[in-house]
């Protein structure tokens, strides 16, 4: 039977003296389609603009010793939680503060990292504006708030820190974005447009389809366990998601 196989090889091979020319195609079988990037503008400045490390003031005026103010990064962002200018970004899931050192670090890392031929990258935070205020070491207690030692920019869980976008792909941008995001103070995550509209229709969903009803809310207004002995008036109102 091997034999048999060997000839019907040697039957059908080419011989060494025939020179064949051949040339390799590439099949339409899983050819992807280019999205059209037609209705993309760029803005007059494609980098990341550098942040001042102080708040310029008036020349008559003495910086402000601020409190410390929590409730800045305590909850939910309700206003710049949706990309504006491009389809992908990086978006804060738990609240925190950005001092000047990680803006100066984000600005560092897309702004090398980008092809600013083709994409573009755009804030929307602020600079540092919050003081923070801090005592030399060994220094005792009392004699009134210390001097201001750095500024820092708060911001609460679903902030837009940056946006990203031009004339490029989810895959292009997201090593560059997850970078900056697993480096960040606080928890963050590297979005896109599309996700950001699919998010509630997927959490509808699983509200609809959820049968237990031992929920959060459900065991804290009724008191299941004497839980209220340990819950704050801020898991009354947003249900535990949200610290």
């Amino acid at each position: 039977m091997a034999l048999n196989c060997r000839s019907h090889i040697k039957l059908f091979a080419i011989p060494r003296r025939f020179h064949v020319s051949y040339q390799q195609c590439v099949t339409f079988m899983k050819l992807q389609i280019t999205p059209d990037y037609k209705g993309v503008e760029f803005p007059e400045r494609r980098k990341l603009r550098f942040f001042d490390k102080v708040p310029q003031l008036p020349p008559n005026q003495r910086p402000q010793k601020m409190m410390k103010d929590l409730y800045d990064m305590r909850g939910p962002e309700l206003i710049h939680n949706k990309l504006q200018y491009a389809e992908y970004g990086i978006q804060a899931t738990g609240g925190g503060s950005l001092r000047w050192g990680h803006l100066e670090m984000i600005r560092l890392i897309i702004n090398r990292k980008m092809d600013e031929s083709r994409m573009f990258a755009m804030w929307r935070i602020d600079q540092p504006w919050k003081s923070v205020t801090k005592k030399g070491q060994g220094h005792r207690m009392g004699g009134g708030k210390g001097a201001i030692d750095h500024y820092v920019f708060p911001l609460r869980a679903g902030r837009i820190v940056v946006e990203m976008g031009g004339r490029c792909e989810f895959e292009e941008v997201y090593p560059i974005l997850h970078q900056v995001a697993h480096i960040l103070p606080f928890k963050a995550r590297v979005v896109s447009r599309q996700m950001l509209e699919e998010e509630p229709k997927k959490q509808a969903e699983l509200e609809a389809m959820n049968v237990n009803m031992f929920t959060f809310k459900y065991c804290a207004k009724k008191n299941m366990l004497g839980c209220h002995s340990w819950l704050s008036p801020y898991d009354f109102k947003w249900h535990g998601k949200y610290h």
